[in-house]
């Protein structure tokens, strides 16, 4: 094996990964078994968890199926337990749960802004809360949660996403303050919209999606793989120094 690929393996790592029956969260899981972990797949749909543990497993590598709703308080933490059930440790946490429940500000209803909060920012906080101690028994470690470009900019209609997913930016600097020292590397990925069935679902008619596109230099909506080669790149010994960084994958839309 050349050097440059074994900076880029997880061969031996353990890796658990919300949101994995569809859309980023699937092409994570097949990327980083690709690259050689085992994953504990977190999801709501049966089916879809069925989808991504035959696909795992046709990379050679194990999978451990679990059913869980980040949109609860006991979600994050049933799905922690039987992680570490099965694996001992998690070496890889990808919290790319979400949810986009868009609607303005002044019709937006407080049980989507509650849902969304839910979701997008406390389940990372109490997954990762789970995970990290035994991430510090090892002194190794990696968390990627994936954010997106509405942390930084102003979305029209997504003013409970927007939030969340600033916040989540900021919790993963709190996290690179307080767990750095333990040599884990905490950083988001912000995609721009990118053409998962959520994406499609608010952004897939043209009247609503040709406006965001002529927005991004780059002419185009972003692909699943594309977020999740990011997501390899900073669950790999190739990121070790990078650490409390928000990665825009926008086409360049945040650079105007």
């Amino acid at each position: 094996m050349a050097e440059w690929t074994k900076r880029f393996s997880l061969d031996g790592k353990r890796a658990l990964v919300t949101g994995a029956t569809k859309g980023i969260g699937l092409e994570t899981c097949k990327v980083l078994a690709d690259a050689g972990a085992d994953i504990a797949a977190v999801g709501r749909d049966a089916a879809g968890l069925a989808e991504v543990q035959a696909a795992v497993e046709a990379r050679g590598r194990r999978c451990v199926a679990i059913a869980a709703d980040m949109a609860t308080v006991d979600g994050p933490a049933k799905a922690a337990k039987e992680a570490l059930a099965a694996f001992g440790t998690i070496d890889i946490l990808v919290n790319n749960a979400g949810v986009a429940l868009v609607d303005s500000l002044l019709d937006a209803k407080v049980s989507d802004w509650d849902t969304t909060m839910a979701v997008n920012l406390r389940a990372p906080f109490l997954l990762a809360r789970e995970l990290v101690p035994a991430m510090m028994a090892q002194k190794a470690g990696k968390i990627i949660n994936v954010s997106s470009q509405a942390a930084v900019v102003g979305l029209d209609s997504h003013g409970a996403y927007c939030a969340s997913k600033a916040g989540l930016n900021l919790l993963t600097k709190v996290m690179t303050v307080e767990w750095a020292k333990h040599n884990i590397q905490i950083n988001t990925v912000c995609p721009t919209v990118i053409l998962t069935p959520m994406g499609e679902q608010v952004w897939g008619q043209p009247e609503k999606g040709d406006p965001m596109k002529a927005k991004i230099p780059g002419g185009r909506f972003g692909k699943p793989i594309e977020v999740a080669d990011a997501i390899l790149f900073l669950a790999s010994g190739a990121s070790g120094m990078i650490c409390g960084h928000d990665l825009l994958i926008d086409g360049g839309y945040t650079a105007q």
